[in-house]
């Protein structure tokens, strides 16, 4: 028998495309995000102007993204509350998150100002040539925040984007399925199947995000490049130094501390969450990545998940809280006042209550920085002058301090699974499958 009979017929040969598609596809997709990202910095510096060109991919892209929130927040979270095996155990969850994430806003606060203090970004600086914008009304009594949570019209509240209306009814819907039991098996299963269902579209939505933050670094860096920090230099190494300090520390502490788990395999994990928020500027937009994330990656169950992660989206801003005290500080060296021990504490925590209600999209904490201001004695007019003056910098320091955003949502995710026992460490340890 010749040699050519014994062996095995060899399958088509791929072409070029179908190699290059191929190994694009077996490549993981943080990596595959990280080479869009360096390649959209080199074409924003051979582009300059013309970069903004291509920024039409990149809003498709954060279009498609927020296109799941809404729905992906409703659906996941009716899913978990309902998947519950006691009542109970909803009240545990969301009273360790919420204590969780308000107490990573505090630390936050209190980091900015120390920045601030350490360097003092705002000494020397000149206002001469800012142009003034109003930074916006502060916003209303606890009494009005509280009523805007309840929807008159749940359908309206989807159809408007109102994410803490959209989280208040479907935890109510949840419980209800969850109380009823039984008889509510089958509504249960349609929203199980749903969460499925969102899950995977995000999948499909992820495969494009290589392209997106191509097109979305490339307009940053064409349009404001590195001379764009000149001016605002010490204030943008201070928003670094923050963001690494909270990310890196205190939510790498936590997972350590509270979670007993090591760190490490968190921000490797983390990869590709960290990426689109870096991208996008925005929590809201990140929360579909986030979500498979936790979950794939992780080991958080889908009930822990479902439940922190919308929660955090809207109340948990530690970037929001870092950069308006940071900003605090600035304000009140620019300005030339003395901050007294009180005016810290006060500052502290007046960030805190107004990062609460920040909404998850680029450049938002410029405007609740009035509330801020005003509780150290800077009036209106001046606060117009220090907005004026910062908002031409703003979009690459809201892609700084939208990271630890992110990752204060998955680190309160993994603490709180890891203490109700729904966190499969072996996942968590295991390096994701590329």
């Amino acid at each position: 028998m010749t040699e050519s009979a014994t062996r095995p017929p060899e399958g088509p040969r791929r072409g070029p495309f179908a190699r290059a598609l191929h190994l694009w596809f077996a490549t993981a997709l943080w990596k595959r995000i990280l080479l869009g990202l360096i390649l959209g910095v080199v074409a924003g510096l051979v582009l300059q102007e013309r970069a903004v060109d291509v920024k039409w991919l990149g809003d498709a892209f954060i279009r498609l993204i927020r296109m799941l929130v809404i729905p992906l927040v409703f659906v996941t979270i009716v899913a978990g509350v309902a998947a519950m095996a006691e009542p109970r155990r909803l009240g545990a969850i969301g009273i360790k998150t919420i204590s969780l994430y308000f107490g990573l806003m505090l630390i936050a606060s209190a980091l900015g100002l120390l920045i601030g203090t350490l360097l003092q970004p705002g000494v020397g600086v000149d206002l001469s040539g800012a142009v003034p914008v109003v930074a916006g009304a502060p916003p209303g009594s606890f009494g009005e925040t509280l009523m805007n949570v309840i929807p008159l019209n749940p359908i309206a509240a989807m159809a408007s984007g109102d994410v803490l209306a959209v989280i208040f009814f479907a935890l109510l819907l949840g419980i209800g399925i969850l109380v009823v039991g039984e008889p509510a098996q089958p509504m249960r299963r349609l929203f199980d199947a749903g969460s499925a269902v969102m899950l995977q579209i995000t999948y499909f939505i992820m495969e494009l995000a290589p392209f997106g933050v191509f097109a979305l670094i490339a307009w940053v860096t064409g349009t404001s490049g590195a001379s764009a920090f000149v001016s605002v230099f010490k204030l943008a190494l201070c928003v670094v130094i923050g963001c690494l300090v909270q990310t890196l520390l205190v939510h790498g502490g936590l997972i350590r501390l509270l979670a007993r788990l090591p760190a490490r395999p968190f921000f490797r994990d983390v990869t590709d969450a960290i990426v689109v928020a870096f991208t996008t500027s925005s929590s809201s937009a990140t929360l579909p990545v986030a979500m498979r994330v936790a979950q794939t990656n992780l080991g958080v169950s889908p009930t822990v998940a479902s439940t922190t992660l919308p929660i955090g989206v809207t109340l948990s801003m530690d970037g929001t809280a870092l950069y308006v005290g940071l900003l605090a500080m600035f304000a009140a060296q620019v300005v030339g006042i003395q901050l007294t021990l009180v005016d810290y504490l006060m500052v502290t925590l007046t960030t805190t209550l107004v990062a609460i209600g920040t909404a998850p999209v680029p450049s938002a904490s410029l405007f609740i920085l009035a509330a801020v201001l005003s509780v150290i004695g800077i009036s209106a007019e001046q606060t117009a002058l220090i907005v004026g003056f910062i908002l031409p910098f703003d979009r690459p320091l809201d892609m700084m301090r939208t990271v630890p955003n992110c990752t204060s949502d998955l680190a309160v995710a993994v603490v709180v699974a890891r203490s109700e026992n729904e966190l499969d460490v072996d996942s968590y340890l295991a390096k994701p499958v590329e």
